[in-house]
């Protein structure tokens, strides 16, 4: 990847509490992955009275904490201050496309059907839809037109146990689901792909005025690296912070719980600020807000 200077920052986090009655073991996958065109400059992470955390790297490399949730209220922060670059998503193509025999064999996973990626049960609509149009880019952009066009996005529509053919059967749903969709149907043509999750300020683009959350996006292996692709807006955007990757949601998950706890307090936060006036722990105060708008607005 070409070296991008890192000119933006963004803050980063969320706070999020359990109540359970009983001790209880649990995942969590918060930091951000330290590829791409990111930076952490500040950092913290807590777990509350659970008990200690260790950390290991998962299956795909995510940054994964294992840890137990005690009885009573557990509440989990993480906040961060990463650089960022002010380029937008990039969709140069370097290299000639691959071939299923040519695929490193770590790709060859993210050409198969998962859990919520369905592509076994889209062959059919996948080809009808997509098959005449040129392999590579051209085909991964019309699939992404296609899911953006056709499925609405409900805020709150989200539900747990929706593959992607259940979402294009249904022609709604959020984030996630316009994900699972536009992967499952790349992975129809033997393009791999997988499902990412992290967070998204509006960088440039206008505040829709929706609570802010993880948000769920796609890269496709085209030509020798990963191209992101979002099909919820449909434009390249900036200042991604990846969190996670993975062959779906199950792999992108920022909490699994193994047992009973119940989630009383959920609150994620991302968006520009000016590193000199921001530090982790602050409260969070939108009013040193720098994105949200049209105008990407760089601190001198």
């Amino acid at each position: 990847m070409n070296w991008t200077p890192l000119n933006l920052t963004v803050r980063v986090g969320c706070q999020v509490a359990y109540e359970t009655p009983v001790p209880t073991p649990a995942l969590f996958v918060l930091r951000p992955r330290l590829e791409g065109r990111v930076l952490v400059m500040q950092e913290k992470l807590s777990f509350g009275i659970g008990q200690p955390a260790y950390e290991f790297q998962d299956y795909h490399g995510n940054i994964t904490y294992r840890s137990t949730l005690m009885p009573g209220r557990n509440e989990i922060r993480h906040d961060a201050l990463v650089a960022v670059s002010s380029l937008p998503d990039t969709r140069e193509v370097l290299g000639p496309l691959q071939t299923v025999s040519q695929l490193h064999s770590d790709l060859l996973r993210y050409t198969l059907p998962s859990r919520y990626c369905d592509s076994d049960k889209l062959m059919d609509f996948a080809w009808n839809n997509f098959g005449h149009v040129t392999h590579g880019l051209p085909r991964v952009q019309a699939i992404c037109d296609w899911v953006h066009n056709n499925i609405e996005y409900r805020y709150g529509s989200g539900r747990p146990d929706l593959s992607a053919s259940e979402v294009i059967g249904r022609r709604h749903g959020v984030c996630r689901d316009f994900a699972h969709a536009a992967i499952a149907l790349c992975r129809a043509f033997n393009l791999p792909a997988r499902y990412v999750t992290g967070h998204l300020p509006d960088i440039g683009y206008l505040d829709p005025g929706s609570p802010m959350d993880f948000h769920a996006y796609c890269e496709v292996w085209l030509g020798q690296d990963w191209l992101t692709f979002d099909p919820r807006f449909n434009v390249p955007r900036i200042g991604r912070v990846k969190v996670a990757h993975g062959a779906d949601a199950v792999d992108g998950a920022f909490a699994t719980i193994y047992g009973e706890a119940k989630l009383t307090y959920f609150n994620v936060w991302a968006y520009q600020v000016d590193p000199r006036q921001v530090s982790v722990g602050d409260p969070i105060d939108l009013s040193k807000r720098l994105d949200g708008t049209p105008l990407v607005r760089l601190v001198a």
